[in-house]
């Protein structure tokens, strides 16, 4: 053991040394670390000058972000010079970051060039549509339903229904007419009272005095033209819907209209009158779209209208009803008075089939059906001077009838080429029949030639005009002044809106513009038959009037 403990006795000491060495001389002392973990000095123990350089480049980060989220601000000589350090460098900027300041700076130029700033300006200041006549649907107040419960949440039972019942259920409704047959009594949708003011029928008798047309040589019709403006009071909601057409009273003394929607409403309007809503009458004698309408010429308390429903029908205001004067199975397109008194109809649907109504026979049948050889029919006008002349205008072909010939498959007198799509609408020249106005889809309106009977009459003038007005709009279709009988009217898609008058020429004599009141496409058109008034409808069921 002895000889053991004098082997080991060096072995012993050197590890004392090494523990010697590795306990401080001083304990109370914090040992030193290794500096890898170390974790740096906060912000604020930074020495002064870091100080100094820190707080100058949180002001430039802010000075940068101000210049980001302000698309208005404009960046100068001023702004700058905020973000150089005095040495005349740019701080701690990328290159990413100068291309950025560049790339605004730029915009900003593009942006004051264009005078964009001035445009918003602009369209702040633009005013809202006139509030006159009908309610819009978004300021009518609907009373909600009471919130559905599962029959879970009820605790109660589901009820088993057969297959076979469901099934025929289904049938019946989707079989469900919803064509109004018969008279309908003549009651304003949006009055409580049922009754009609006794105003609108002394109205409605202003127009039984003989009509005077003056012809006016084209220097007093384009001062004419010129004089006559549109204010606030000259503009009305009607109806609901998007106006399909429109027709003026034929009074002289007080302008008084009427409008069709595509939704089977037919709304009357008495400029300056007070009934209803603003001198609003809002009635629903059809089930589908009012195609056309018209008042009649020698008894003006009567306003005829046709459906896509198919029905024909006679508001008669001395009587208070919507009388059922004619009934298509479907797709009931246009009509005309082939008579000088209204009694005698032409009526025609979309199929190519044209109806010879005799309004004084019983019931409502027609006097003789005819077949075209087009399945299609878009427009239907009578000669105003020998009336046994029809104008049918067909998909791509505009052609001139003569009734007394009509037969199955007939054949036509004349036919309008140069027609590349489909026909809006074709009306003879209200005096003398002897030009035919053409609207087509092809953007062209076309003047026609037919003083003289011809196999193919020469066309005369062909005006490159805007005819797509897309979806929700109705097709632009150029009409005559009746009082005028070689000039016409056509809505415009052109901006600022506008409606334009040409002569039969191809020359513009004037374009009826107001920002202030007049601020959307008016696609439905009418003068007035005697007095110097345009109307013009659009898609939010507004008339628009301008007048002497």
């Amino acid at each position: 053991m002895p000889a053991l403990a004098a082997k080991m006795a060096p072995e012993l000491r050197r590890n004392e040394d090494v523990v010697k060495d590795m306990t401080p001389e001083e304990p109370h002392k914090t040992v030193p670390r290794s500096t890898r973990n170390k974790l740096g000095p906060k912000r604020l123990s930074y020495a002064p000058h870091e100080e100094e350089t820190h707080d100058v480049k949180k002001r430039k980060v802010r000075k940068i972000h101000k210049h980001t989220h302000s698309n208005l601000l404009q960046i100068g000589d001023e702004d700058e010079n905020t973000i150089v350090d005095q040495t005349g460098h740019y701080g701690q900027l990328s290159e990413y970051e100068l291309k950025r300041l560049e790339t605004i700076r730029e915009n900003q130029a593009f942006l004051s060039s264009i005078n964009l700033l001035e445009a918003k300006k602009e369209v702040k200041k633009l005013k809202r549509p006139s509030q006159r006549g009908l309610a819009s649907r978004s300021s009518t107040v609907k009373e909600l339903p009471p919130a559905r419960k599962s029959l879970r949440l009820q605790n109660k039972e589901a009820e088993v229904v057969p297959a076979h019942t469901e099934s025929k259920v289904t049938t019946e409704q989707s079989s469900a007419v919803t064509k109004l047959f018969g008279p309908q009594p003549m009651e304003p949708i949006n009055m409580e009272e049922s009754k009609l003011p006794l105003q609108i029928l002394e109205l409605s008798f202003e127009g039984l005095e003989e009509d005077r047309k003056v012809v006016l040589d084209l220097e007093r019709y384009r001062s004419t033209l010129q004089k006559m403006r549109i204010n606030e009071d000259q503009v009305a909601k009607v109806v609901m819907n998007r106006i399909y057409c429109a027709a003026f009273h034929p009074s002289c003394s007080s302008l008084f209209m009427a409008a069709g929607d595509t939704i089977g409403n037919v709304g009357l309007w008495g400029l300056n009158s007070t009934w209803g809503d603003d001198g609003v009458l809002l009635f629903k004698p059809h089930a589908r779209c009012v195609s056309c309408m018209a008042f009649s010429r020698t008894c003006p308390v009567q306003l005829l209208s046709g459906s896509y429903d198919g029905s024909l029908r006679c508001m008669d205001v001395e009587k208070a009803i919507f009388d059922d004067v004619y009934d298509f199975d479907d797709g009931l397109k246009s009509f005309d008075f082939m008579s000088h008194d209204c009694s005698t109809l032409v009526v025609g649907n979309f199929y190519g089939s044209i109806a010879i109504v005799d309004r004084r026979a019983p019931g409502n049948s027609h006097q003789s059906l005819h077949s075209l050889n087009s399945m299609v029919l878009r427009c239907i006008h009578v000669h105003p001077v020998a009336r046994q002349y029809l104008l049918v205008a067909e998909n791509k072909t505009v052609k001139i009838y003569d009734n007394r010939y009509l037969k199955s498959k007939s054949k036509a007198v004349s036919e309008l080429y140069g027609h590349s799509l489909s026909i809006t609408s074709a009306y003879f020249s209200p005096s003398t029949g002897n030009r035919v106005l053409t609207s087509c889809s092809d953007d062209r309106i076309r003047i026609f030639d037919t003083s003289e009977s011809a196999a193919t009459p020469p066309l005369l003038t062909s005006i490159r005009h805007n005819m797509h007005t897309g979806r929700w709009l109705s097709k632009i279709s150029a009409v005559w002044d009746p009082k005028q009988d070689d000039c016409f009217v056509a809505g415009s898609m052109l901006r600022p809106r506008r409606l334009q008058v040409f002569h039969e020429s191809g020359r513009e004599q004037h374009t009826f513009t107001d920002q202030d009141n007049f601020n959307t496409v008016l696609p439905v058109t009418v003068f007035h038959p005697t007095r110097n008034a345009l109307l013009g409808g659009n898609a939010s069921g507004r008339l628009h009037v301008f007048t002497d």
